[in-house]
């Protein structure tokens, strides 16, 4: 990673780790149909109302602040899309996923319903878009699902939600719910007794994203 030069306009296009997992498939499955801006890098307290110089430098500090380079992973980028509100939007729609963390046994199931807080006037709560939920690593997981959108987006993400693609371990569904079952596999956690991951969930008509941790926890093996 590093830093682009501020001074010139810069366009830095990459794949991420994903776009090139789609076009290593070689089954048309990598077909580019939409496009997002963000502003990670901006930090908006710099903002200075107050500049001895007038209101001209107000954002001074802002404009010479470091841009990054394009990085491939898909969860390090474009954290804080820009999204359009309604006029009048008093708050910036939240997700509630009902967990602040998610800790499973061995082989236990999970369903996670996201709601959207703030959203439309907090006349529903659900976004008609569905969301997109990552996992960090699903390896961890024996079964990765999402259900309640039809599209063929949705389709094609949840087809595929358990299988893995060299050293490619995150994967994105698709829905309005999401169905986990942690993995039974004893060798993955070698001489641990923890394995750890994050759950990354976006709604898609909103923006709003919120991260939190999944622990899987090994069951003790017994003998008689």
């Amino acid at each position: 990673m590093g830093y682009l030069n501020n001074a010139v306009i810069t366009v830095d296009a990459i794949l991420t780790t994903k776009g090139r997992e789609l076009l290593a498939r070689n089954d048309a499955s990598f077909q580019i149909t939409q496009f997002a801006l963000g502003d990670d890098e901006i930090d908006y307290t710099l903002y200075n109302p107050n500049h001895p110089s007038g209101s001209a430098y107000y954002g001074e500090a802002i404009d010479n602040m470091p841009l990054l380079e394009a990085f491939p992973s898909e969860l390090q980028i474009m954290k804080y899309k820009l999204t359009t509100l309604p006029r009048g939007t008093a708050k910036l729609p939240v997700l509630d996923l009902g967990f602040a963390a998610i800790t499973l046994k061995q082989g236990a199931q999970l369903a996670v319903t996201p709601q959207t807080l703030n959203y439309l006037g907090n006349e529903q709560v659900f976004e008609t878009s569905g969301y997109s939920a990552t996992i960090g690593d699903v390896r961890l997981m024996n079964t990765f699902t999402g259900q309640g959108i039809q599209t063929e987006a949705a389709s094609a993400a949840n087809a595929t939600a358990t299988q893995t693609l060299g050293t490619n371990v995150t994967k994105t569904i698709i829905g309005t719910q999401f169905n986990l079952t942690s993995t039974t596999v004893n060798t993955l956690f070698g001489t641990n007794t923890q394995l750890r991951s994050t759950l990354t969930v976006t709604g898609l008509d909103s923006g709003a994203r919120i991260t939190i941790p999944v622990t899987i926890t090994q069951q003790s093996l017994t003998t008689t």
